[in-house]
């Protein structure tokens, strides 16, 4: 019973080791047979093997070079006013065009709030939504309406909620100050989690601690005092 034991603890651990690596090099190769399926014709039709002594290798790696480059060169147009101005009309005549409007306004969505710079949104927190003891992850935009003060009775922050595992969907929520919990997490390493519906394990846990949590810090960088500095109480 013992033998039986042993070798089966034996045998999850390595499946544990190796299906990793298995599913890994299975998604490269299938990765890998696909670009070189996409590219092959483009080289057979441009005829792009006889500047490589007909290595198609060195013709696909090339090609993907080209490919790097005019992505660059896009990126570099599209960063400047007449670029703007063009893929500002593209956009507009995509909208006319209802299920790829629908496909490309999520993945450009998508790709967006994952290439954007963090500085977009000043913090990561947590709040208790939507039951007590359920925390939800929010990205904090901005202070809320002044007057919104009188009637929360406390400073309040416009608070994003994304979804998962679409970030861009989402609603915006106007979130007293005493409700927000900070998180050590970048906005980034926020949307990655979300993206990932929680499976990005390069982001331990936090542990909440119900005494500690009754006291928020002001958004990072913005210069406001935290609730200690101006003598509120943490209760």
């Amino acid at each position: 019973m013992r033998i039986k034991t042993t070798l089966k603890s034996n045998f999850v651990a390595g499946l544990i080791l190796v299906a990793p690596l298995v599913v890994t090099l299975f998604v490269l190769r299938t990765i890998t047979g696909w670009i070189s399926g996409t590219l092959t014709p483009v080289i057979t039709g441009t005829r792009l093997e006889t500047f490589t002594a007909n290595n198609v290798f060195l013709a696909q790696v090339l090609l993907l070079v080209v490919l790097v480059a005019a992505v660059v060169a896009v990126g570099s147009l599209a960063q400047r006013s007449v670029g703007r101005r063009v893929f500002g009309k593209t956009a507009r005549v995509v909208d006319f065009l209802p299920v790829f409007r629908t496909i490309y306004g999520t993945v450009r969505g998508m790709a967006t709030s994952v290439t954007s710079r963090g500085s977009d949104f000043e913090s990561v927190v947590y709040v208790e939504y939507p039951t007590k003891g359920v925390y939800r992850l929010g990205l904090v935009t901005g202070e809320s309406p002044s007057d919104l003060e009188s009637v929360a009775g406390e400073p309040a922050y416009n608070v994003f909620f994304p979804g998962s595992p679409n970030p861009t969907q989402g609603a915006l929520n106007l979130i007293p100050e005493s409700e927000l919990h900070e998180s050590d997490m970048s906005v980034r390493a926020a949307i990655r989690f979300l993206m990932t519906t929680g499976m990005d394990g390069k982001k331990t846990p936090i542990e909440f601690d119900e005494e500690e949590m009754h006291v928020p810090p002001g958004a990072p960088g913005d210069g406001r005092p935290d609730a200690a500095d101006r003598g509120e109480s943490s209760n």
